[in-house]
């Protein structure tokens, strides 16, 4: 009998931990804090203007109890280059990697400014890093993972800032 009441015990205890790891993975951890607490979740603040610029910069404003924020989500021209492979027999060969990508950056932060007038050097440093892969550093979503972290630390170093926030890729091909 108290063999089963330990089993129970310890199957809800897991079961709990379980419920609230799947809440912070899905919400983030300040959104189930917030769902906990009763506080505002930082998604649902209303994003208050979302702008087109000629340029293709699209900039989202909001704000909050902590002041304005002002996103710039700015594309690259794609970007194509040889990258090293394998083949199933064991040949070394090249292949082609295309990617489209967007840098995300805070307006607000010191440095932001610079960005703009950076960007064809931040988009050379990509193409340096980009070069030096192969197709097994590309793979699965460790590899992307793992891309758009090594392209978001080149854009901080050549941005000489903090304002880049997030690198978005909307095409991976490799041929």
């Amino acid at each position: 009998m108290k063999k089963r009441v330990v089993s129970l015990v310890l199957v809800t205890v897991v079961g709990l931990v379980a419920l609230i790891g799947g809440l912070v993975a899905s919400m983030g951890f300040d959104g189930a804090l917030a769902l906990v607490t009763g506080g505002k979740d930082p998604a649902a603040i209303e994003v208050t203007k979302a702008a087109e610029s000629p340029t293709g910069d699209v900039e989202i404003t909001h704000s909050s109890d902590e002041g304005a924020v002002s996103i710039i989500v700015t594309p690259f021209k794609e970007i194509i280059v040889n990258i090293h492979a394998t083949t199933a027999t064991g040949r070394q060969t090249t292949r082609f990697l295309k990617l489209n990508a967007a840098l995300v950056y805070d307006e607000n932060m010191p440095g932001a400014s610079y960005i703009e007038e950076r960007k064809p050097f931040v988009r050379d440093a990509f193409q340096d890093y980009l070069r030096q892969l192969s197709e097994r550093d590309i793979q699965g979503s460790a590899g992307l993972t793992v891309l758009k972290a090594e392209l978001l630390r080149r854009a901080r170093s050549v941005a000489d800032s903090d304002a880049p926030r997030e690198i978005l890729i909307a095409d991976l091909i490799v041929q």
